[in-house]
């Protein structure tokens, strides 16, 4: 049996409190703090003191989005545009479009799959972004 001080083990300032636990108990806490104290350094040593749980409001924000009726209809008459100048492109533009940019797909990546050169998916994208452009300014 080991002898421990609660003490150490609480982060609320509490008295010195002795228990007797068993050696595996004493090993698991020995090992506990170890971890605890390695991972106080390796923050300490890259300055990673700061963190979205600081209760200043950041997580909130970014986890928390709300949004007024207003802005929800506007973003979905904007997505509604947006779909709507996407179909109006000639096949290839759009499929090269979507791949890019909802795919995430690089140019280089598209020019392999299509067996084209890269210089061809990067004209088609950008023509893509033109004709939507001249769409959406002109249903304005």
């Amino acid at each position: 049996m080991a002898r421990i001080n609660l003490r150490n083990y609480y982060s609320v300032d509490i008295p010195d409190l002795f228990v007797e636990v068993t050696e595996e108990v004493a090993d698991l806490l020995r090992q506990y703090n170890r971890k605890d104290h390695a991972d106080y350094e390796r923050r300490r040593i890259h300055k990673a003191y700061y963190s979205l749980d600081a209760d200043d409001g950041i997580e909130k924000d970014v986890v928390l989005l709300v949004l007024s009726p207003e802005e929800v209809y506007e973003r979905k008459l904007s997505n509604q545009e947006l779909y709507a100048a996407i179909n109006r492109l000639p096949e290839k533009q759009a499929k090269r479009l979507y791949a890019h940019f909802f795919l995430d797909m690089s140019i280089a990546q598209i020019a392999r799959i299509e067996r084209v050169g890269k210089s061809r998916v990067s004209h088609s994208i950008n023509q893509a972004l033109k004709n939507i452009e001249k769409f959406l300014i002109s249903n304005l």
